[in-house]
This record gives structure tokens, C-alpha cells and sequence, in this order.
């Protein structure tokens, strides 16, 4: 994706872009403009990479209405973690809860599985989530 990641920068001139992996984002202020991106963007990823873009994930919207990316909706100001990872990572927590208290999980692996989703929290503003699923953790977990 390097190759790509070229194209974007030296041969658009798109300045506020971001990838990780295979997920990118573009950021501007004239709709228009960033309409204009997509024809060669497509072209480019089908005749050099042989890859498509997914027709229901290709969206122009408000930055103030907020960018779903990377399992977090980035606002302005702030960050959130998107709803349905929430309720993935409870879902993930609950069962390594119910490892634990079958004695299949160690005591050790399952506060790891909470650090790792921690820090996950971290980098949203997320504090009540992140201090609910501590309390959620530890009331079940003793």
C-alpha cells in the first residue's frame, strides 16, 4: 500500500490523509474537491493494486457529524468508541469472565484481556465506559 499511499500524496497533493492497513481517510473542507479524489483513487487501486473499494464504506460527510474509523467516531475535539465495538468488547469480556469462573482461564490471562481492552478505551474519551467495564470486571470476577 505504499505505492498507493504515493499517489495520494505526490500525485492528488492530498495533505490531510491518513491508512491504516486497508482502511483510509481523506479530510478537506470543499465537498466538491474531495469528490473529485475518488475516479482516480479507484482507478489507481484497480489497475496498479487490483483492489476495489467497498461500495457501502466510500462516504463524503461533515467532520462535525463525526468519522466512523478504526472502530472510534472522531469528532473535532474528541473521540468515541463506536457502539458496536463496545458491544463486541463486552461480549469478548463476558466470555473470558465465564473462562475465569470455570476454571479454563487464568486469573492473570483475564486481567490481561481487561488491560488490553483499557487501553483500547484510551484513546476515546471514554472514562465512564473505561471505569463501568473495571467495576463490571471485578464484581464478577471475585
Amino acid at each position: 500500500m505504499n505505492e498507493f499511499d504515493q499517489f495520494v500524496k505526490h500525485a492528488l497533493h492530498i495533505k490531510h490523509y491518513v491508512r491504516y492497513t486497508d482502511d483510509f481517510l481523506i479530510v478537506g473542507n470543499d465537498p466538491a474537491e474531495l469528490e473529485t479524489f475518488l475516479q482516480p483513487i479507484q482507478n489507481f487501486l484497480r489497475k496498479r493494486l487490483k483492489l476495489e473499494l467497498h461500495p457501502d464504506k466510500v462516504e463524503i460527510r461533515r467532520y462535525t457529524k463525526g468519522v466512523d474509523f478504526l472502530g472510534y467516531v472522531a469528532f473535532p475535539h474528541f473521540r468515541l468508541l463506536r457502539k458496536k465495538t463496545e458491544k463486541r468488547m463486552y461480549r469478548k469480556l463476558g466470555r473470558v469472565i465465564a473462562g475465569y469462573q470455570q476454571n479454563r482461564i487464568a486469573k492473570e490471562r483475564a486481567e490481561a484481556s481487561l488491560n488490553s481492552y483499557l487501553g483500547i478505551l484510551s484513546h476515546a474519551d471514554a472514562y465512564r465506559l473505561s471505569e463501568k467495564m473495571k467495576n463490571d470486571f471485578w464484581i464478577k470476577i471475585h
